[in-house]
């Protein structure tokens, strides 16, 4: 972890995202390799660490993002910026069908498949966690709502 990254800072945007990955919705308590801070705008970009620039994402959904800030999307492929957590509306730019995260936009269909959200790895997670009452958990519908 960063040293500009303190515990102080990280429990503020974790508990912003009802500790859910403000991403895919999967609670942070329902993973293996825990949760990171991911710049919305990336330091590779000149982005802040500062909390209006952070986001709670699961590893996945951090790791397949990486430094990018867009993606090509729609027909006929436009450059299309990502989902930003902090002034798109996740319910405006997606939505859960069963398990699977569609997208309603260029938006959404970019990030979904920039962060591989309906990848057969990530449905199963998903089907496991759903068949137990653990997806969408009560966390990620507040998320959806906002």
């Amino acid at each position: 972890m960063s040293t500009d990254i303190n515990h102080k800072l990280r429990k503020q945007v974790a508990d912003r995202a009802y500790h859910v990955c403000e991403y895919c919705l999967i609670h942070e308590g329902d993973v293996f390799w825990g949760f990171e801070l991911e710049h919305i705008i990336s330091r590779k970009h000149d982005g802040p660490t500062a909390l209006d620039n952070l986001a709670w994402a699961c590893i996945c959904c951090n790791r397949h993002k990486g430094t990018d800030i867009a993606t090509l999307a729609g027909e006929p492929p436009a450059i299309t910026r990502l989902f930003h957590p902090r002034s798109d509306n996740w319910s405006q730019c997606f939505v859960l069908q069963g398990i699977e995260i569609e997208g309603l936009n260029r938006v959404g269909a970019g990030t979904s498949r920039l962060l591989k959200f309906n990848d057969e790895s990530r449905l199963k997670e998903r089907g496991l966690l759903k068949i137990t009452g653990r997806y969408p958990t009560v966390e990620a519908l507040a998320r959806m709502k906002e």
